[in-house]
């Protein structure tokens, strides 16, 4: 695949980037977005896949094994952006979907290509951590042999011009509590039971959750409200949040076990009944080491092999590896984009240099390549 290739389709990306960048639309709601990228998978000759009850589109090329498939999340955040709350692309899924179109078209502009399938999964709710469940579900993943993905990093993991092999996300979670103790006059606390205080112990308690110090993890409080506007009222009800990171699933699943030993030995000795929510969580990656080698390949092919990073271990999230956690089969490795990115993924003032865009491009149509003719 040569520059010409890239070249001739550079105007049609990033006219398309800068349509996706200027109409997000938050998890679940990507109707519009849904419907756009669905119309230009017909105009390029996919058999196209949307769903009666949720947004995202699959379109598909070729015929018959291996499957491959590459993924984009198309969701947007929610976020104050000078001042106003709106819809922001500011995790770069706009650039995600822009890049597996040109994927797509560079495939299309193509005289041949290998035996096989290539899949483009456009997929809604990646930061509601849900939709990759969503496309489970519908089957999308049944039969993949090989998935690919791809995010843009920031410049604190690596540089522009770099690229890594693989993603190692850890699991990430959320826990939402209820805590009904009964209200008091300030003047006579021993007459009620202060949620304030049940919270500052749950707090103090969650600090002596202590596991495998060789594997990162946490666990805090990130929400605790309770009262109103009368200072000398004890409240007797509080809400609050818990978030939980650790680098495998093993240990997600004993900081979870952990918390909810805390949340019922606090309830026990106050008597009071402090209601948990199960787990909202991300897995943590699994990635399977021939996906990372075609994929480390296609970064050296493209960029060069003193361009290439060590996978990138970092402690934030994807839903993408739900796919592997419920469909073991499939071997998948994401991308990560050295772009220039700053100040920081989530930031509502997020950019990156467009550039890299075409690079990412580059290295995703060779590993597919590379995947399709060595795997048949």
């Amino acid at each position: 695949m040569g520059d010409m290739t890239i070249d001739a389709i550079k105007p049609k990306v990033k006219e398309i980037f800068d349509h996706l960048h200027s109409h997000p639309e938050v998890s679940w709601h990507e109707d519009k977005t849904t419907a756009y990228i669905a119309n230009i998978l017909k105009e390029n000759g996919c058999r196209v896949t949307k769903f009666d009850d949720c947004t995202g589109v699959v379109g598909e090329i070729g015929q018959g094994k291996p499957i491959v498939a590459v993924r984009a999340d198309i969701d947007a955040l929610w976020q104050e952006v000078d001042g106003v709350f709106q819809g922001n692309h500011s995790c770069g899924h706009d650039a995600h979907m822009s890049m597996v179109l040109g994927v797509l078209f560079t495939l299309k502009n193509m005289r041949q290509l290998p035996k096989g399938t290539i899949r483009f999964i456009f997929q809604p709710a990646e930061e509601k951590g849900a939709g990759a469940l969503k496309m489970v579900e519908k089957g999308v993943a049944e039969d993949i042999d090989f998935l690919y993905g791809v995010h843009l990093r920031p410049i604190q993991e690596t540089a522009n011009g770099r690229a890594a092999p693989a993603i190692v996300h850890g699991a990430s979670g959320t826990m939402n509590g209820e805590i009904h103790g009964e209200e008091a006059h300030g003047a006579r606390p021993h007459l009620g039971t202060n949620a304030v205080e049940i919270g500052a112990t749950l707090v103090h308690e969650l600090g002596h959750i202590h596991l495998n110090p060789m594997i990162p993890h946490s666990v805090k409080m990130t929400k605790l409200w309770a009262g109103g506007d009368s200072a000398n009222i004890i409240p007797g009800h509080a809400s609050f949040s818990i978030d939980l990171r650790a680098q495998t699933n093993e240990i997600m699943a004993l900081l979870i076990e952990q918390v909810e030993n805390v949340v019922q030995t606090t309830a026990d000795f106050y008597k009071v009944k402090i209601e948990l929510s199960k787990p909202s969580h991300i897995a943590a990656a699994k990635v399977h080491y021939e996906a990372q080698r075609y994929m480390a390949d296609a970064i050296t092919e493209i960029l060069g092999k003193d361009h290439l990073d060590e996978p990138l271990v970092t402690p934030g999230g994807d839903d993408f590896h739900f796919y592997t956690l419920k469909r073991p089969s499939i071997k998948a490795t994401m991308l990560g984009l050295g772009c220039d990115l700053a100040p920081g993924l989530h930031h509502p003032q997020m950019t990156f240099d467009r550039d890299a865009l075409f690079s990412g491009i580059q290295i995703l149509t060779t590993a597919i390549l590379n995947t399709l003719e060595q795997e048949v």
